[in-house]
């Protein structure tokens, strides 16, 4: 099943050059290309990707604001923040947005591909560098409901860095399941993406944090 992918950064050379590196992998599809966020929003809407790679500093709307509204509006969409920036606010934003991974643009080509697939399959991916200040960053969710066990075990697999068919794997269950139990687990704790989760899970001693 072949990936599809938007890319939304303002520079094209980037752009180009993504696209030129990602076409090499038969699995992935690069399908639109978009220069700011609210153009990224508009095409992700069109096209249905699986996965966007969104740069953080753009002009008409930013990465963070059109990752918030690509996940409350494209739930089946996952978003990675592609950036050069490693600033504390930058990449708690992206993450709070519900961008399922955050990387850094010096992340080599082959490293990527592997992290766009393991998103899609429903995987955290932190670059340490990110995870390091996650960790100290991201506060754990105020008031969350009760996981009931079968979260709770779902919840650790996914802080381990398992994507949805390991889990369904580990645990029996269908992948449908995992996904089903992972947006119970998101509602319960209040917050918009898998690697708050696996945050959360690592906060309170339920799992160590896997980085890619």
């Amino acid at each position: 099943m072949t990936i599809r992918i938007i890319i939304a950064d303002d520079h094209s050379v980037v752009r180009q050059g993504l696209r030129m590196f990602l076409a090499l992998d038969p699995e992935l599809q690069v399908v639109g290309e978009a220069s700011n966020g609210a153009e990224a929003l508009r095409i992700a809407h069109e096209l249905k990707p699986d996965i966007v790679l969104m740069d953080i500093l753009m002009p008409v709307m930013d990465g963070v604001a059109a990752t918030v509204k690509i996940r409350r509006e494209l739930p089946d969409t996952e978003v990675i923040a592609l950036t050069s920036v490693l600033e504390d606010n930058a990449v708690v934003g992206a993450i709070k947005a519900g961008a399922i991974g955050y990387l850094l643009k010096d992340t080599q080509a082959d490293e990527l591909c592997r992290m766009i697939k393991g998103a899609a399959a429903g995987q955290v991916q932190l670059s340490p560098q990110a995870a390091a200040r996650l960790v100290r960053e991201v506060r754990a969710p105020e008031n969350p409901q009760a996981l009931t066990e079968r979260e709770i075990d779902v919840l650790r697999l996914l802080a381990a860095g398992k994507a949805n068919k390991e889990i369904a794997k580990a645990l029996t269950i269908g992948e449908k399941t995992v996904k089903t139990h992972v947006s119970n687990i998101l509602m319960k704790l209040g917050v918009q993406s898998r690697t708050q989760a696996a945050l959360y899970a690592a906060q309170i001693g339920l799992a160590p944090l896997e980085t890619s």
